[in-house]
């Protein structure tokens, strides 16, 4: 078995892929001509969005939202970064919502930053 794809399910794809293009430079790589999923061009594994009744026609048990005025889900995506603070402060004017300014523990240097569809976005300095 191989781990293939992510999606998540938001309320607007293309805003949503815009956002990540804005905020972290991460192209589209392809999108559905009714804009209903679209991916980031985010090598072997790829980053997915899917609008909600495209979710909800998969499956009818239902499941939680993200969304940025809730708890975030359990789960973040990582990014590697080579000058932290600049893309930091990119997420943050493209809409992010800051959480956790660059810091450091050990030798590892990271920030937080929650996406616009409230996907929390750790970015970790290479």
């Amino acid at each position: 078995m191989e781990y293939i794809s992510q999606i998540i399910y938001v309320d607007n794809v293309e805003e949503t892929l815009d956002f990540y293009y804005q905020a972290f430079g991460l192209s589209t790589s392809s999108i559905s001509d009714n804009a209903e999923y679209g991916e980031l061009a985010t090598g072997a594994v790829k980053i997915a969005f899917a609008n909600h009744p495209s979710a909800q026609a998969h499956f009818k048990q239902g499941y939680i939202r993200a969304h940025p005025k809730q708890p975030a889900l359990g789960f973040e995506l990582r990014f590697s970064c080579t000058n932290l603070s600049e893309s930091y402060d990119k997420a943050v004017l493209a809409g992010a919502e800051p959480l956790c300014p660059p810091s450091c523990r050990g030798t590892q240097y990271y920030a937080y930053v929650r996406a616009i569809e409230g996907t929390l976005i750790c970015l970790v300095q290479a």
